[in-house]
């Protein structure tokens, strides 16, 4: 029985020191990797140092923040475009005093963004606030172009003429090799190169016949737009020569007026002479009767 008990104890206590050793292994696992969190907030904080801080949201984007995940939770079913709308209609109906704590928040994170963009500003040398301004213009001429495609969009302009290959691309697209859109445009390429001459007259035809299209309607929109007073969104030409029958016109009924005017002149200067004439031939007579 001894021997039985030794061997008993000694694999409990073999079990024991394994145990242990899991442990250790365990612990210094976890103290040498640090989780991910810790890691991504790390992150941010390096990101948010080295760049510019972020703008503040206002008191409605705050409610939106706040509401959408509730709304998601409870309209699973509905797209994120209607529940935007279904929070901003929520946002109308509340009370000056329901929305008074998002804005009290977003005023205090203007004032901190102020105080954050100072001290950004601070720390940077003249050709970086120089890069800075830069960039602002590029991204002011970016949103102005944007801003007048839509408004070019919405008020109707004619799309610009096709070229003969964009009108090929555009037949055989579908049936183009290549699974990617970079894939298929190479293979479009491709076969646009390997065309005969006879072949791709068809297409340089119909690309005679859209810029035709285009010129039509582009007259009638610049027709229209010269209506409603939007002349600046006229071409410079179109507008040349629209003016240049203008200045003919302006210039012909000048010329008028003056021939008018030198008419009228000459007539009045014809009467003076003939009054002069008739005055004198009535003195001569009346002296030819004072003779007699």
């Amino acid at each position: 029985m001894a021997p039985f008990s030794f061997m008993t104890a000694s694999a409990s206590w073999l079990a024991k020191s394994f145990s242990v050793l899991s442990c250790t292994s365990t612990l210094a696992r976890c103290t040498s990797i640090p989780p991910a969190a810790y890691i991504n907030s790390v992150k941010w904080l390096t990101s948010q140092a080295s760049g510019p801080p972020k703008r503040p949201l206002n008191g409605y984007m705050r409610y939106v923040l706040q509401q959408q995940p509730v709304m998601t939770r409870h309209n699973p079913d509905i797209k994120s475009v209607d529940i935007i709308r279904k929070i901003a209609q929520q946002w109308r109906t509340l009370s000056p005093e329901q929305k008074q704590p998002f804005q009290e928040a977003s005023l205090r994170a203007r004032e901190q963004f102020k105080l954050d963009f100072q001290r950004y500003q601070a720390q940077l040398t003249p050709a970086q606030i120089q890069q800075q301004a830069v960039e602002k213009r590029q991204r002011m001429a970016k949103r102005k172009a944007i801003r007048k495609k839509r408004e070019l969009t919405n008020l109707g302009k004619p799309k610009r003429p096709r070229s003969p290959f964009n009108i090929f691309m555009s037949e055989h697209f579908e049936e183009a090799r290549g699974t990617t859109t970079q894939a298929k445009m190479k293979s479009l390429m491709e076969d646009w190169r390997n065309l005969f001459s006879h072949q791709k007259q068809v297409y340089t035809q119909l690309a005679e016949d859209d810029k035709i299209r285009y010129k039509n309607e582009m007259k009638s929109w610049e027709d229209h737009m010269m209506d409603i007073g939007r002349e600046d969104l006229i071409r410079e030409q179109t507008l040349s020569t629209k003016k240049k029958p203008a200045a003919k016109t302006v210039a012909a009924k000048k010329g008028t007026k003056k021939a008018k005017a030198v008419k009228k002149a000459t007539a009045t200067g014809k009467s003076k002479t003939t009054g002069k004439t008739t005055k004198s031939s009535s003195v001569k007579t009346v002296r030819t009767t004072k003779k007699t």
